[in-house]
Order: structure tokens, then C-alpha cells, then sequence
């Protein structure tokens, strides 16, 4: 039986948020450091540490939870001077006691320092990094900055931000420490923001890790995809906020608010005036600090969101007009269609979840000065400048979502794809006349599997495409393949090229078909399901990236195609219309428990090691996959769940009901019937492939998304043991917090 009151958030992290301030100070320069360096010499645990070891150490950032009422302190190692790549220690401290120290520095570091000075020059570094990640530089970068150990270069071409390059040590694997440069570069496709170490002596790459963190929602979600005629389900809600606190400027929202998780879950409704006035004082619109909007569009001061349709991260990307009003209530009756039609009522969806949960996590310690993502700190402390960009129906790729989070004073991005109804057989095509009139199944191209993730092959739009049909002939063994410049283009031009799967690629044989005139292309399989014990009646046509094909394509399976092939040989007077009947690509940007996962990934990589650094959630058996799988679970939480219910994450846009599966290996659910995970777990190494790149294998308990599945998994566990203790609280922004050391 639960209570009404709970008190969960900052019980459960109490460890990783609060309230910090930029420091960089000496810790033997400040009251607060000295209390540090007597608890570590007092320590017995940490008694390896030499008098060298602890004498060039620096407060990072000190962090202050003001509803904890614990001082979180992160500490960074150095060796003359020069950072020890994250040598990062945290310190927690509450009633002026220390009562939680988690040490990460490197003991005796004078025996294992190799050299004190670099032979490669810090654009040299840049250079072979370029090399490296198979990156052109354009022209000479020029220096923004520069000082004795760190200098900032220009974008060149190379990256979308300018490109730090800082003198550090880096622990190899033996425990000793190599003189490297450490810089990160932006790729201009948004794919990789690689934070990388080059050896300051030679130049070899020694260590890189990427800020960008994709999701690899690895589930099998197409097989599940149905044609659902009404996705927008009426089920009663309740208000997790209190109205009468919050910012006034008129604003309303069309949107799915918490704790709806997705259009499945709930239906949209308008909110009006969400704004918190602590978290957001001149409300969603503003970025100067003065009462008024700066903006009508989905931008201010914690996030623009716009769309990135082409997936090439122009910053002119459209973003919703609410005109002086501040009115998004832009009506949405079915999401059955094209993911265009609705663009602008995902991208304020979109707006809105970052915005709620900037807000929401304001109130648990992730401020202006602990590193959140603000372009205007408004006088607090913290870098400005680093607003989210959420970019919706990102074209650079399909079923996933990322997250890029870099430090402190440099903007995160956020992209949430379409996510395919590929694989799945519907009525995309009409025969008319002759004896096989009818509809027929066919299926859409994949989108996203090209070699940068778009795929050039188009499929049918909700215009239809109607046409004489004719075989392809390309004057060769099998003529109706189609993978040579075609013998009878003078037929084709003008009608729906049928084309026979087979020796050559999709792309090739759409070419050939576009290059004769044809108005749409029809691909009929060419194994035989009697003969062919692999018959798999439809593939998945996808292709490269340029140019996009003009006209559609569809697949259809052997049987269809030979009928089609029979009744055009036979000379039968018919014709055939392209349509699309769905089923529709899923927009991620619906499917709010994917969004506050993604958010999730920007405050466990800010918080883990101080906002300054990115770098600490880079191994395999990191937490930061369950912290945000258990954010998802915890503010789409509603007062009639059971911790027995089984929750699955990304139904929505795995094309599942509410109950489904989602993307991970196990719902989570108390019930050992449904989860069985514990800890345990973690010891499964198994072996489920291979690395692409260097043939390694890889064993099951080193996915991260398989350990966080497990992380989260406990998370939730001990959730419901304190619903069970302090019953429950609708409040998002304002429960009550206790402590426990």
C-alpha cells in the first residue's frame, strides 16, 4: 500500500549533483582544501598518496545541494602544473564533515613520469588527430587563445567548434604517465565529438572516447510495427504541477505532459504558463535577463529546438512561430502520416521536455553553477553559453536518438531521429484492370542505412504515383535486373519501371530505371519460396547517400511479382498506383521517456566529474545508460503503478503497445518473473560478437547498454522499496529530500 508523500531524487544521487562554483584553486590555498588535505593525511585509506602526490591539487568546482544541504567538491590531480587526465577525486561534505571521499589520484607520481616537455607542437597534435578520424583541415587554423599549456584553435573546416588543445598527463595501462595532448574536435555531421589524447613525443593516438552518446537502442523493433488507425488513446492524467507558482507570460503548449510518456500512454493537452519562476525566472522565451520573449520560436534560454530534416546541422533548422502570444497549441488529430505533416507539433513537444526537465532538475542541484545548460546564467555562477539544441526528425539517421555533451560553456546537442516501420508488408500498391487487379503488399525502403546513416532510396509519399507498368531491360543474361543503362528506356520513360531483384544493388538498378524516365520503380524478389530454403519474402532496400532518387521505390515479394511479370508479358491492359498507406516512421520526439533519457545522459556526464570535464563516463561499466533509463521510469511515474508492472522503455517508437517489451533486454518490474537481474548479472561474459574494428571479441558484460539495463534495474528495485516506506509524491519539482550517508 503506498502513502501520498515520497521523497526519491536526491536519496538515490545524492553523490553526483548540487550546487558548485567555479574555482581552480590550489587546495592548499583555501580553508576549504586545507580540511581536504588533513582528512587525507589523517586517512589511513589514503595513506599511499605521497606529500608529491597531494602537493598539486586544485579545486575544480565545489558544489553546494541546497536541498541536501551537501557541499560536493571535485578535485583534479597535476604534476608540475601540467592535468593528469581525470586524476578526478570527489568529496562530500555536510555539517562541516567530511563523510565521503571517492579517490582517483595517481599515487607516486614522480617515479612514473616519462618526460616533462613536449617534442610535438599542439597544432601538430591537432593535425594527427585530423589524420586520424580521416578529417580534412581547410587552410591554417588560427590561435583564439593561447597560454603556456593550452592553446584554442579555429574551427579549419574540421569541426563545428573551435578545437582546445591542452597539455596533460594520461595513466597508461601499466600505470605510468605519458606526456599527451589532449583536444576534442566536433565532426560537421554531428556523429562524434571526440575527446583524444595524442602522445606529446610522437604522436600516436593513445586514448579517445566520444561526447556524443548514442543510444543503440538495440531491440528488434520493426518486427512489432503495426498499422495502428489511432495512436492518440484518452486516459485520465493528473497534474504534477502546481499552476499557481509558475511563470506568467501566456505561453501555452500542445503537448503530451508528464507523466504521459508517450502518445500511447496519454493524449495531448494544452498547458499553459509552465514555466517555473526559480528555474526559468523570465520564462522559455527569454535570453537577456529582462522581462519579455526574445524569441516567438522554440528558443530561449534552455533550448532551441528545431528540425534538422536534411542532417546537416544548419542553425537556420525551422522551429515553430508562436507569434507574440507565445501560442504553440498547434492542433494534432493522428500521427497515421507522413512525420512531415506533424513536424512543427513535434519540435514544441520537443521544447517543452527540455525545458521541463531543465526546471524539474534546478530543483535537485543542477543549477546555473553546477554546469546545466543555460545561454544566460543570469549573474549565477557557471559558463553561459550552452543552451540544448534539440533538433527533431534529424535526417542523419533513423532509430536512434544522441546526446553530445561537452563541458561546461559549450552547447549540447540533442538528436532525435524517425525511427522505421521498415519490414513491415501494407497495401502501398493497386493493380488496376486485367485479371490481377487488387492491392498488394509491398514495403518501404529503409531510411538510415547508408553509409553516413541516410540512404538515398525514396519511398512512396502520401501522393500517389499512378502509371502504366513495363519491364526493365538492360540487354543483358537476365534483362529484367536491370543493373545496366537499360535497352528500352524509350518504353520506360514515363511509366513504373518492375525490376527483377538480383546481382546488382538496389541503387544501381533505381538509377538505371530514374535515368530512363520511369515515374516509380516496382522490385519483385527473385527467390523462389519453394525452392530457396533462405526465402525471405521482403528485404529492406536501402542504399548510399547521393544523389536521392526523384522517384519512389517499392519491394514486393516473389509471388506478387511474378504474378505482376506474368500479366505484363501477357500483354494485359493494367496499370498501377504508388501510395502511402502507411505503416508511418515513429517520431522519437513523441516518445518522452526517450527525450528525458537523452536529457539524462547531459546531467550524469556534467555532474560525474564536475562540469568542466566530459571525460568520466567513457568505460563500458559505467552508470550514466541506467541513471537515464531510471529518469525515464521515474518522471512518468503515476500514482496507480504497481512496482510489479512491467515498464518498457521506447514503446512508442519501437512501434509496441504500452505493455510491449521496448529497446532493452528486460522491462523493469520488481517481479522476478518479469526481471530477473541482479548485480550478478555483470559476471555473464559471454561472447555475442565481434569489433568492427580491430575483430576483438566482445563479451555480453561489456555493453553498456546491457550494465545499465542492470544498474537501472536496481535503481528501480530500491525506488519502490521507498515508495513502500514514504508512499508517494506527484510533485516533480518540490518533494521532500532525505539524506542517507
Amino acid at each position: 500500500m503506498k502513502k501520498q508523500l515520497l521523497s526519491l531524487f536526491v536519496t538515490l544521487i545524492v553523490f553526483c549533483i548540487g550546487n558548485s562554483a567555479f574555482t581552480q584553486e590550489k587546495l592548499a590555498d583555501t580553508k576549504l582544501g586545507l580540511q581536504i588535505l588533513d582528512y587525507i593525511k589523517n586517512n589511513e585509506k589514503l595513506s599511499h598518496l605521497t606529500s608529491t602526490d597531494v602537493a598539486d591539487i586544485y579545486l575544480d568546482r565545489t558544489s553546494y545541494s541546497k536541498s541536501s544541504g551537501v557541499t560536493h567538491v571535485y578535485l583534479y590531480q597535476s604534476y608540475k602544473g601540467v592535468k593528469i587526465y581525470n586524476a578526478i577525486s570527489n568529496v562530500a561534505i555536510k555539517n562541516n564533515e567530511i563523510f565521503y571521499f571517492k579517490d582517483n589520484f595517481v599515487p607516486n607520481l614522480k617515479d612514473k613520469v616519462n618526460v616533462l616537455s613536449p617534442s610535438l607542437k599542439a597544432v601538430e597534435a591537432m593535425q594527427k588527430a585530423a589524420t586520424h578520424f580521416k578529417i580534412n583541415i581547410e587552410g591554417s587554423p588560427e590561435v583564439v587563445s593561447s597560454s603556456t599549456l593550452k592553446k584554442v584553435f579555429s574551427k579549419g573546416g574540421m569541426s563545428q567548434e573551435n578545437v582546445p588543445v591542452e597539455l596533460m598527463y594520461l595513466k597508461d595501462k601499466d600505470g605510468n604517465l605519458k606526456l599527451v595532448w589532449d583536444l576534442s574536435i566536433y565532426t560537421k555531421d554531428s556523429k562524434h565529438w571526440w575527446s583524444v589524447r595524442i602522445d606529446a613525443i610522437n604522436g600516436a593516438v593513445l586514448d579517445k572516447d566520444d561526447w556524443v552518446i548514442n543510444c543503440s537502442f538495440e531491440g528488434e523493433h520493426t518486427h512489432q510495427n503495426g498499422h495502428i488507425t489511432s495512436v492518440l488513446k484518452q486516459t485520465h492524467t493528473f497534474d504534477v504541477f502546481k499552476k499557481s507558482m509558475f511563470f506568467v507570460d501566456g505561453s501555452q503548449y500542445n503537448v503530451l505532459p508528464l507523466p504521459i510518456e508517450s502518445p500511447n500512454h496519454g493524449s495531448f493537452q494544452v498547458i499553459t504558463n509552465p514555466a517555473d519562476p526559480e528555474a526559468s525566472p523570465f520564462g522559455w522565451h527569454d535570453t537577456d535577463g529582462i522581462a519579455g520573449a526574445e524569441f516567438t520560436i522554440t528558443r530561449g534560454n534552455n533550448v532551441w529546438a528545431q528540425d534538422d530534416i536534411d542532417g546537416i546541422n544548419l542553425t537556420n533548422g525551422g522551429s515553430p512561430d508562436g507569434t507574440a502570444s507565445l501560442n504553440f497549441n498547434f492542433p494534432i488529430t493522428t500521427l497515421d502520416q507522413d512525420a512531415a505533416n506533424y513536424l512543427d507539433a513535434a519540435t514544441i513537444n520537443l521544447f517543452y521536455h527540455n525545458n521541463v526537465m531543465h526546471d524539474i532538475w534546478y530543483y535537485y542541484g543542477f543549477d546555473e553553477a553546477s554546469g546545466n545548460f543555460q545561454e544566460n546564467n543570469y549573474g549565477n555562477e557557471g559558463d553561459d553559453g550552452d543552451g540544448v539544441v534539440a533538433q527533431a526528425q534529424d535526417g542523419s539517421g533513423t532509430n536512434n536518438a544522441n546526446f553530445a555533451t561537452p563541458p561546461d560553456g559549450s552547447a549540447p546537442r540533442m538528436q532525435m531521429f524517425l525511427w522505421s516501420p521498415a519490414g513491415i508488408a501494407t497495401d502501398n500498391l493497386t493493380i488496376s484492370g486485367g485479371t490481377i487487379a487488387g492491392n498488394y503488399g509491398s514495403v518501404k525502403p529503409s531510411r538510415g542505412n547508408g553509409a553516413d546513416g541516410t540512404g538515398n532510396i525514396t519511398g512512396p509519399s502520401s501522393t500517389p504515383v499512378t502509371g502504366a507498368l513495363v519491364i526493365v531491360d538492360d540487354g543483358g543474361v537476365i534483362p529484367e535486373e536491370g543493373c545496366s543503362p537499360l535497352v528500352n528506356s524509350a518504353n520506360v520513360a514515363g511509366k513504373i519501371a518492375v525490376i527483377r531483384r538480383g546481382s546488382c544493388a538496389f541503387t544501381e538498378k533505381i538509377q538505371n530505371a530514374q535515368d530512363a524516365g520511369a515515374i516509380a520503380v516496382i522490385v519483385a524478389n527473385h527467390n523462389n519460396p519453394t525452392s530457396d530454403p533462405d526465402y525471405v519474402p521482403y528485404v529492406n532496400m536501402y542504399g548510399v547517400t547521393d544523389p536521392e532518387f526523384t522517384i519512389p521505390s517499392i519491394f514486393v515479394n516473389y509471388d506478387d511479382g511474378q504474378t505482376i511479370i506474368s500479366a505484363i508479358r501477357r500483354r494485359e491492359r493494367i496499370t498501377a498506383t504508388i501510395v502511402d498507406n502507411g505503416p508511418f516512421f515513429k517520431d522519437s520526439s513523441f516518445d518522452n521517456g526517450i527525450v528525458i533519457h537523452e536529457y539524462g545522459h547531459g546531467i550524469s556526464t556534467r555532474l560525474t566529474g564536475g562540469a568542466n570535464n566530459s571525460g568520466c563516463l567513457n568505460n563500458n561499466f559505467q552508470m550514466g545508460e541506467g541513471w537515464s533509463d531510471w529518469f525515464t521510469l521515474m518522471l512518468t511515474m503515476k500514482a496507480s503503478d504497481l512496482g510489479t508492472d512491467g515498464r518498457g522503455i521506447g514503446t512508442f517508437a519501437s512501434g509496441e503497445e504500452i505493455d510491449g517489451q521496448g529497446i532493452r533486454t528486460r522491462k523493469y518490474s520488481t517481479d522476478f518473473g518479469v526481471n530477473e537481474y541482479t548485480f550478478n548479472e555483470t559476471n555473464d561474459d559471454r561472447v555475442v560478437g565481434q569489433d568492427a574494428d580491430t575483430g576483438e571479441d566482445i563479451r555480453l558484460n561489456e555493453i553498456v547498454h546491457y550494465n545499465g539495463t542492470i544498474w537501472a534495474t536496481m535503481l528501480w528495485d530500491l525506488t519502490w522499496a521507498y515508495v513502500d516506506k514514504y508512499g508517494f509524491d506527484p510533485d516533480l519539482y518540490k518533494a521532500p529530500v532525505e539524506i542517507i550517508k
